[in-house]
């Protein structure tokens, strides 16, 4: 069940989502009620999508919608891709990595890219042939990614990449890999590089376990391991070594507000399926919304996230705008991702007993919600960095 954000809170529409993106959210809620929705429950339970999905996702225009035209993309900005990342939450298929695949690892090949490696990578991955992850974590480096010790050493016109990386999302699938590594070690942060790896061109890349995650099941999230792993230097993001760390911070805030995006649109869905069941579900001869207990909690929750819904719209016109600031988009990550969290307890508790039951909807919304503090940067991270800026 798709569900419409100005149904649920009565908002306006946001200047930025005109007529183009609304058609695309039509489009992608189709798309994802009629395709993905109805396989949902097998993705779910082989914890990981097919590649059959991926590339009807590329045939329906659902990849790289924000990338140019002349590299496959549509064109568009991320207020196309904010629509089907809705979509995906407002349907309830949040485990479909697409969101990381197209606002998160494309545009790092899009801004940092050769004209070369653009034309060879991106429009491969707008049809799903290839299946983008970035490979950021390791065992003993998560939110500092100044401390990853995959390292990139230089041989000839190859570089040989040795290391391992944990808890990457599309892991399973990705033949598209962009690996943070220390092309330097000497130097810190500014000895980390970007690297792209094709896994299906290389010798020595191995997929460990699919990791098992209380939530987002049907999103694969793997171990990799890099054992002298040879790509061609030419494989190097930007112009030379060195610049890894840097291209991180300019990419992490469109990455922190996309968490954002499944966070409000996840709210909102929470709401609308919590609203319809305390309409019908009856306790002591009356409706559970008769109850002014119910009725004070999902006022104080519409209020929320209409606060949350009006934040995120802000904060997606100044992103296009060019202005969305790091400090704002860990805001946004952080305050959002709670309020989330807060709002999947207090639904699944107006459930009563049957929210804790596998077979309602808001149970699987409650466990999918918690990783969306930890990912991306944790909230307390996200405090850290707000704080010094007061």
């Amino acid at each position: 069940m798709a569900i419409v954000p100005a149904e649920v809170l009565g908002l306006p529409k946001p200047a930025w989502a005109g007529d183009d993106v609304a058609m695309l959210y039509d489009m992608a809620t189709r798309f994802l009620s009629e395709e993905i929705a109805p396989r949902y429950e097998e993705f779910e339970k082989a914890e990981m999508f097919d590649r059959e999905s991926w590339t009807k996702a590329g045939e329906a225009g659902l990849l790289c919608a924000s990338m140019p035209e002349e590299y496959g993309g549509s064109g568009g900005t991320f207020a196309h891709e904010s629509a089907i990342i809705e979509a995906i939450s407002h349907v309830g298929v949040d485990g479909f990595g697409i969101g990381l695949h197209n606002s998160i690892v494309a545009p790092y090949i899009l801004h940092y890219g050769s004209e070369e490696q653009k034309k060879k990578w991106l429009p491969r991955m707008a049809s799903g042939e290839l299946i983008g992850a970035i490979a950021m974590t390791e065992p003993g480096a998560g939110s500092d990614l100044q401390g990853v010790k995959t390292s990139a050493k230089r041989d000839g016109n190859h570089y040989a990449i040795n290391g391992s990386k944990t808890f990457i999302t599309n892991g399973q699938l990705a033949n598209l890999i962009i690996v943070v590594t220390k092309t330097d070690p000497s130097k810190g942060a500014k000895g980390t590089s970007l690297i792209v790896v094709e896994t299906d061109e290389v010798e020595g890349f191995e997929r460990g376990r699919n990791l098992d995650k209380i939530g987002l099941k049907s999103n694969d999230t793997s171990e990799l391991f890099f054992n002298d792993v040879r790509v061609p230097t030419s494989n190097l993001l930007g112009h030379e070594e060195g610049q890894g760390f840097i291209q991180l911070m300019q990419q992490l805030p469109q990455e922190r507000l996309q968490i954002g995006t499944t966070a409000i649109a996840a709210v909102e869905r929470a709401l609308a399926l919590t609203i319809d069941y305390v309409k019908e579900r009856k306790a002591f001869g009356k409706t559970i919304l008769e109850f002014q207990n119910t009725q004070f909690k999902l006022a104080e929750l519409k209020t929320e996230a209409t606060i949350g819904r009006v934040f995120y719209n802000d904060c997606v016109a100044r992103h296009i705008d060019g202005g969305l600031d790091p400090v704002t988009a860990s805001m946004a990550k952080y305050w959002l991702t709670d309020l989330q969290g807060k709002v999947m307890d207090e639904c699944l508790q107006l459930h009563g007993g049957y929210g804790y039951m596998n077979e309602y909807p808001i149970a699987r919304m409650f466990r999918d919600a918690r990783v969306q503090r930890i990912y991306g940067g944790t909230n307390e991270i996200m405090k850290l960095l707000i704080a010094r800026s007061l």
